[in-house]
């Protein structure tokens, strides 16, 4: 199981993912399900925000991405309620996805410089190595 707290302008919502296969967006402040994600075969064992936005006509919409045992990471419109933007299979094939984080890198250009490398995706699983 997995939970995260929204930030920026998800700040009110909380997103979790469980053995039921399933990831849940919920409104703190009301206490209801806000949407619910339903395209994994097993446990969900981790949840994240990503940093990403998908644009379209009727504006701007978070992504969010979800890792589970079934050996994939998924990634979400929270506006398209239960629609899957893209999966990523894991790198072995008997393996489980247990962990996965976002971070964004910066190489040293001059002394008060850095340049932009990007957003990249880590993930764990049960087996050790992080890729």
């Amino acid at each position: 199981m997995s939970i995260k707290c929204g930030s920026n302008e998800l700040i009110n919502t909380i997103l979790s993912g469980s053995s039921d296969n399933i990831v849940r967006l919920w409104d703190i402040r009301s206490g209801q399900q806000i949407c619910v994600f339903s395209s994994h075969f097993d446990d969900v064992a981790c949840v994240e925000y990503s940093p990403f936005v998908k644009k379209s006509s009727s504006g701007n919409s978070a992504v969010i991405c979800s890792g589970s045992l079934d050996n994939t990471i998924r990634f979400w419109d929270i506006r398209s309620y239960n629609i899957e933007l893209y999966s990523i299979k894991g790198c072995d094939e008997y393996d489980e996805i247990s962990c996965l984080k976002f971070v964004s890198l910066k190489n040293k250009v001059g002394d008060n410089e850095q340049n932009d490398c990007g957003i990249h995706l880590y993930y764990g699983s049960n087996d050790g190595p992080i890729h």
